[in-house]
């Protein structure tokens, strides 16, 4: 169930490693009614939780829960219409335009269901893309973008295009890109909404490997109980409330499985 709210500095008491905070967030949106009058639709209602750094998170509900809005909120590109929401020691409510973008592009990486590759781009160059946007030579991104693909099996089709790519592939460089700029926190939006079952174990593998050995801190939506059972803990959403927030049972059978 849904946990009570607690001050700021409870939760800091309590988690002093949290990366994420929220405190009674709400999400409405106001669409036009009948007569000329605004009818309020409530997404998320009164979300309270926190993430420690290096956590693997599940986010799971069905269609309308509020789980991708949880998740735009959570990645700044959308705000709480009330409520809090820290980012590390941050309130994202006091940043400014520059200031949210700056932490979407250094502090998250975020992994979309559809790739969102750019196909005139290679391989490598859509990973290298968020460290020229950030000023970084074109040499050292390659080089930095060129280590990330072998790290996901994938220097042999550095030149390739997506348009040349499998689906697994391509989300596979997604997940580069989401990790060029070191990020604190990936989030992952269906990641694997477009991939068949095997592929789909194969980049949860990947999720689970870079978790366990890089120690940063993943969140995936998702609305299939298989994938969210690689997670180590799962919040599930309904009508917009936490209903469940727990660790998950199947990790260890999972990992297991990854060393098989």
């Amino acid at each position: 169930m849904n946990t009570p709210a607690v001050l700021s500095d409870q939760i800091d008491a309590a988690n002093p490693t949290a990366i994420i905070r929220v405190e009674n967030l709400c999400k409405s949106y106001y669409l036009d009614g009948a007569n000329g009058k605004s009818v309020e639709l409530r997404v998320l209602i009164d979300i309270n939780f926190s993430i420690t750094s290096g956590e693997f998170v599940a986010i799971m509900g069905h269609s309308g829960s509020g789980k991708s809005t949880l998740m735009n909120v959570l990645g700044c590109l959308d705000s709480p219409s009330s409520g809090h929401y820290w980012l590390g020691q941050q309130d994202v409510a006091t940043l400014s335009n520059d200031a949210l973008a700056s932490v979407r592009n250094r502090q998250i990486g975020f992994v979309f269901q559809g790739f969102n590759l750019l196909r005139r781009m290679t391989a490598l160059d859509n990973v290298a893309a968020p460290l020229l946007y950030a000023g970084i030579s074109r040499k050292a991104a390659r080089q930095r973008a060129m280590s990330l693909l072998e790290q996901t099996g994938l220097d042999s089709f550095a030149m390739h295009h997506p348009n040349q790519l499998s689906g697994g592939q391509q989300q596979r460089v997604a997940i580069s890109r989401a990790l060029v700029n070191q990020p604190q926190l990936i989030l992952a939006d269906e990641p694997t909404g477009n991939l068949d079952t095997q592929t789909s174990h194969e980049i949860m593998l990947l999720f689970d490997r870079l978790n366990r050995e890089s120690g940063i801190t993943i969140m995936i939506v998702t609305h299939e109980d298989d994938i969210a059972a690689c997670a180590s803990r799962l919040i599930r959403l309904k009508d917009g409330r936490i209903i469940e927030d727990a660790a998950t049972r199947h990790r260890q059978n999972h990992a297991m499985a990854a060393r098989q």
